[in-house]
């Protein structure tokens, strides 16, 4: 039985509604799947058997109840997107025609924001109560000694005044870093749709970070393609592409090297699809790998002294990751110890 056998006004219901719906014919297969449930499961869905196309006990079960039994169920299904979970809630309805088996319609509902936006609050006041104690227990100590041993002692005041500039600085990088994250969990699924040049974002980004570099007395050399089209959001790759450099720039050799370079993939296996690879590689003293794989865990730092003393939050190659996550592209890091830094960040061209 094919789409053309139902009649217009179910085809023209089911294609109204905002969610995620399959029509399954009465032998099992998608006879009608809307545009939310293409850009969920793909097209390749169409016509095909529900037990190919679900493959959740925990759902395959009332669907078939639905067909056999003529009863109504609901049920819990997980979908993955590269690193990002969604979980629906999924009504399971049998339609019956004149006693005989008939079709049964599956309605996805997305119910992952009731249990991101409690997850988020919860890590946002453990990770700002963590983060900001230490810095706070200084600016105590700070204001402690200008009020009492330093009262009258010019030279002190200035030092300690110093000192307290740069302790409020990085407390407002965290707390903007932390809201930054916070957005980007609450547009997880939320996939971008303009078209971007990888190029001009590269481009506008090492023209911002030039100057900084040059007073660090590093280089940032460029090599790639005239044009890479990606679908995302300018503004969120603008951000990791000057995450990336900045990190080079910061944790990198003195004088010292930071090399971007943009690559096309014909065929990169995990998207199954061609895509666009930008790589950020510094001749810095690299990190050993065992602490590779928790780089983009927030506040993980290799050397927290250091990271402190460069003004970092920790949180820089986590809202890489985050952001990567949305525009379903991979995040790669390569890293010895002496042999310096590579990430390499992978997006589905346009």
């Amino acid at each position: 039985m094919q789409a053309s056998d139902l009649p217009d006004l179910a085809i023209q219901i089911v294609d109204a509604l905002a969610e995620p719906v399959l029509l399954l014919d009465p032998k099992g297969r998608v006879q009608r799947a809307n545009a939310a449930a293409h850009e969920w499961f793909g097209t390749w869905i169409d016509g095909q058997s529900y037990v190919s196309v679900l493959r959740q006990p925990g759902l395959l079960t009332p669907v078939e109840d639905a067909f056999f039994r003529g009863t109504p169920g609901h049920a819990r299904f997980s979908h993955s997107s590269g690193a990002v979970e969604t979980q629906f809630d999924v009504t399971v309805t049998p339609l019956r025609d004149k006693g005989a088996r008939g079709r049964v319609l599956l309605v996805f509902r997305d119910v992952s924001g009731r249990h991101d936006a409690a997850s988020m609050r919860r890590d946002f006041v453990a990770n700002v109560s963590h983060e900001l104690k230490t810095p706070l227990t200084a600016m105590r100590g700070f204001i402690e000694t200008l009020l009492g041993p330093a009262r009258a002692d010019p030279a002190a005041q200035e030092r300690f005044l110093g000192l307290m500039a740069q302790e409020v600085g990085r407390m407002s990088r965290l707390v903007s870093d932390l809201l930054v994250l916070s957005r980007l969990e609450g547009l997880a699924r939320q996939r971008p749709t303009e078209t971007v040049d990888l190029v001009l974002v590269l481009g506008e980004a090492v023209e911002m970070l030039s100057p900084g570099a040059e007073v660090e007395d590093v280089e940032i050399c460029v090599e790639g393609p005239a044009t890479a089209l990606v679908k995302g959001d300018r503004d969120q790759l603008m951000q990791v592409v000057s995450n990336l450099i900045e990190n080079g720039v910061k944790y990198g050799a003195h004088p010292g090297t930071v090399r971007t370079r943009l690559r096309h993939i014909a065929r990169e296996p995990v998207l199954r699809a061609p895509a666009w690879a930008l790589e950020v590689t510094d001749d810095g003293p690299g990190v050993a790998p065992e602490h590779v794989p928790r780089l983009t865990e927030r506040f993980y730092r290799v050397d927290t002294g250091r990271s402190r003393a460069q003004g970092g939050t920790g949180l820089g190659l986590s809202i890489v990751k985050h952001i990567v996550n949305r525009h379903r592209g991979r995040m790669r890091i390569d890293s010895e110890q002496g042999e310096g830094m590579t990430v390499t960040v992978i997006l589905p061209e346009a």
